[in-house]
């Protein structure tokens, strides 16, 4: 496993939440770091979703004009072609 290089950094947090989770022995460092990860992933999925709209447009326009290339193979169990 790769260890990631940390840095300090500060933070400012309510301080009777902060007091609560030191009573509970809670990692805020393994808490705010997790929590960054999450927000960080899924900032970068909204972006890449926003930076491609355009091509998923396109794409979704051009099955439009010309269907599926493979809605023939696409079926559902029952129909004639799941059982060939």
């Amino acid at each position: 496993m790769v260890s990631a290089i940390k840095r300090k950094t500060s933070l400012t947090l309510d301080a009777e939440l902060l007091d609560s989770a030191k009573v509970l022995e809670i990692n805020v460092s393994a808490v705010a770091e997790a929590a960054l990860k999450r927000a960080v992933a899924e900032a970068r999925r909204k972006q890449w979703l926003n930076d491609n709209a355009d091509n998923f447009a396109a794409q979704a326009a051009w099955h439009e004009r010309n269907g599926h290339p493979l809605a023939e193979i696409m079926c559902a169990p029952g129909t004639a072609s799941w059982n060939a």
